[in-house]
């Protein structure tokens, strides 16, 4: 293969591929950008005088799909401490689930409050 073969060969690969398909010309290789996780942030469940336990229980187990009894482990924790860790997400689905949250009680006549804290 002769060198304007070769060279011919390169630039179609290029067009091919485009600049950013990392494959190796001409001895330089196109470095990809380092993706990082998202960071997670804690959704905290509040505790009132008036939400019924059950209640509580009920969206453990509806919005943040936990089994029974991790649902009423933290429904104690709250009814106990004043506050419970329902988990670890990122900004964006923390934020969806205290807004459902705050929709569900309201359509319930509950005062239940839920916040998000940075980890």
């Amino acid at each position: 293969m002769s060198a304007r073969e070769d060279e011919y060969d390169k630039i179609n690969i290029r067009r091919k591929f485009g600049k950013e398909s990392g494959i190796k010309i001409s001895g330089r290789r196109k470095s990809k950008e380092q993706l990082k996780e998202p960071e997670n942030f804690r959704v905290i469940l509040l505790n009132d005088q008036f939400t019924t336990m059950d209640f509580v229980v009920e969206i453990l187990m509806t919005i943040f799909h936990k089994d029974e009894s991790n649902a009423k482990r933290i429904m104690l924790d709250v009814h106990r401490k004043g506050r419970g860790v329902v988990g670890q997400y990122p900004w964006d689905i923390a934020k969806t689930k205290v807004e459902q949250v705050h929709t569900v009680a309201r359509q319930h006549e509950f005062p239940l409050r839920c916040t998000i804290e940075g980890e």
